[in-house]
Order: C-alpha cells, then structure tokens, then sequence
C-alpha cells in the first residue's frame, strides 16, 4: 500500500542511478508527471512516458546518471517567498548545487523560479 508516491518515485530513480540502470518504471500521478518534466527540463533524466496498466498507470523514465541524491522531503514544510536560502542550505550540499522542487500557487516549480516570481509554497522535493 502506498503512502507517498512522489517518495516512491524519486527512490526509484535514486536506486535506478545507484545500480546503473537505464530506466526505470514507477507509479504514475499528476505530481509524479509534473515533477518529471522539472526533472527532464534541467537535464537530469531523459524522456519519459506513461504506460497505461488498467490501474494506475506508470512512467517509464530513461536514465541518465546525472542524480547523486534526490528526495521527497517529509513533512512538506511551507516557506515564505524570503526563506529558501535557509532551505537551499539545510538541505543541499552547496550553493548553486541542485535545487528544491516547490509547489505554489502557479504550480510546480523550482525555488529559483519561485524567487523570481516572489512566491511562497510547500517543499516537495531536492535533487542534486
């Protein structure tokens, strides 16, 4: 029984890297699809598709090595337009080294996007 899907997703892909894989198959979302097109726009996986399984559906997503680390972040914590800084150091590794995936009122985003639209929003995700 899944709990957090966009959890399930990103270990998948952290795992699918970590053993060298090519692809990977996990479970299908709308949050899941969004956050893969950030993932595929900054280069950091390859082309994805949705495989429909008469349940819930699937991604099949091309890997490409370049993720050292990625992962839902639990508690999804709010944060003001003003506080990513103080997010982007507690949970990357250094500065201008990955980024944080943000859900706000304009949709999903990165927390570079979201500075420059001066908006504040829920904490989903980091991949370096």
């Amino acid at each position: 029984m899944r709990h957090d899907l966009l959890s399930d997703v990103l270990s998948a892909i952290k795992n699918g890297e970590r053993a060298g894989k090519k692809e990977a198959i996990v479970p299908a979302s709308k949050l899941a699809k969004n956050v893969l097109l950030i993932l595929q726009r900054l280069k950091y996986i390859g082309d994805f598709e949705y495989i429909d399984d008469k349940r819930g559906g699937k991604f099949r997503i091309q890997l490409l090595g370049k993720i050292n680390d990625c992962n839902a972040i639990r508690p999804r914590f709010f944060v003001k337009k003003d506080e990513y800084e103080k997010w982007e150091k507690r949970l990357l590794p250094a500065a201008g080294f990955g980024f944080l995936i943000v859900s706000t009122s304009k949709g999903i985003l990165t927390q570079e996007e979201a500075k420059k639209e001066g908006l504040g929003g829920v904490l989903l995700a980091y991949v370096y």
